[in-house]
């Protein structure tokens, strides 16, 4: 039995997430199935030269936001581990921003960041498919907002969900 077919409660997410939990769907662990072969064939036959594109002066290149996709994914997964697990502690936020410039993902060949979304991804989906209905139920305290383990699934899933349609929307249509 699948424990995140249910969405979380408004209770177990910081109101900042809320549109995250809608674009996650119905199956947050489906979606992450789903959502590597959509972002792969999205960005199928892209030159090195072409993800380093920004759609706008201060904007994140397709490689930085990969980068950025893929930092966001381990440290959900992370705090998801941690309060499964009953780890009380409260866990810290991060700044996005100060996280990208620092990727150094531009200099990064697009076949290796793609090789690690993979990877990141299926140790993800290995984890999330490990919790039974109690540790998904757990809620724990991240970004001194309460968050639950099924609030984080759903709120990855959303993330990558937003990033895929910026990449379709704002990136992809612009590339000379």
């Amino acid at each position: 039995m699948n424990p995140f077919l249910t969405p979380p409660a408004t209770t177990e997410y910081a109101p900042f997430y809320a549109n995250y939990i809608r674009l996650a769907g119905s199956d947050p662990l489906q979606a992450l199935c789903s959502q590597p072969p959509l972002l792969h064939q999205l960005l199928d036959g892209l030159s090195d030269e072409q993800a380093r594109f920004r759609y706008a002066p201060g904007k994140w290149s397709i490689k930085e936001k990969l980068v950025h996709m893929i930092d966001t994914e381990r440290i959900f997964a992370y705090r998801a581990l941690r309060i499964a697990r009953g780890d009380a502690t409260p866990l810290p936020g991060y700044e996005q921003d100060d996280y990208v410039p620092l990727s150094d993902a531009d200099a990064r060949p697009l076949t290796d960041i793609l090789a690690e979304y993979d990877a990141v991804r299926a140790a993800t989906r290995c984890l999330f498919n490990s919790f039974g209905a109690a540790a998904a139920a757990r809620c724990g305290t991240a970004s001194g907002q309460p968050v639950s383990v099924r609030a984080l699934v759903y709120m990855l899933a959303g993330h990558e969900a937003h990033h895929l349609q910026l990449l379709q929307e704002r990136y992809l249509p612009n590339l000379a």
